[in-house]
């Protein structure tokens, strides 16, 4: 059993961040939080999330006109602005990452199932996602996803000319707990859960 004490850190007292110190993020910490978050399990191992890690003032720039009034700020004052993306072309990658099964390639691949290709590429990098939060927790960092922006615009500005598209983004860094909403509550499980 993991100690309580980790527990907290994940999910029970993590908190989604809004407000930035400027304590830096590092190229080692970044790469960190990756190689923790890649090895959750995703449907034949066909591990579709990309990321893009926005730092520079220049990057930030770019992405600004795509967020969502809400969104701004605390967007451009976070050290770290990752845009999780989901790459609708993954299975190029499945003969090495599912070699055992060539018949996935052969599925994934084919023109006809497209429109399974696509949601698996965005469920799986959804799960992904997750873990990509809780990998940044592991870390140290605080998280700030948000799905308020214009994800057509920000496809064209930072995925153009390639298969991948804009699943949400997250702002990393060392939350400020002062820019903290009250906790808010959770479905008790008898009102999400049923047990067949």
């Amino acid at each position: 059993m993991i100690p309580d004490s980790i527990l907290d850190t994940l999910f029970r007292t993590a908190r989604t961040h809004n407000a930035w110190t400027d304590e830096p993020v590092s190229d080692g910490q970044l790469h960190r939080l990756y190689e923790l978050a890649k090895w959750g399990p995703t449907s034949a191992n066909c591990a579709p999330m990309r990321v893009l890690f926005l730092r520079s003032p220049d990057a930030k720039a770019r992405l600004k006109p795509y967020l969502s009034s809400g969104n701004v700020e605390k967007s451009m004052a976070a050290p770290v602005t990752a845009i999780i993306g989901y790459d609708t072309e993954f299975h190029r990658h499945l003969p090495r990452l599912f070699a055992h099964s060539p018949a996935m390639h052969a599925l994934f691949s084919d023109p006809r199932n497209s429109a399974r290709t696509e949601r698996a590429a965005f469920q799986n990098s959804s799960l992904q996602g997750g873990y990509f939060i809780l990998a940044a927790r592991c870390i140290g960092l605080d998280c700030g996803p948000m799905s308020g922006f214009d994800a057509p615009g920000v496809d064209r500005e930072f995925w153009a000319g390639t298969a991948v598209r804009t699943n949400f983004l997250c702002n990393l860094g060392h939350g400020d707990p002062a820019g903290l909403f009250p906790r808010l509550p959770r479905l008790d499980f008898d009102e999400a859960c049923r047990i067949l």
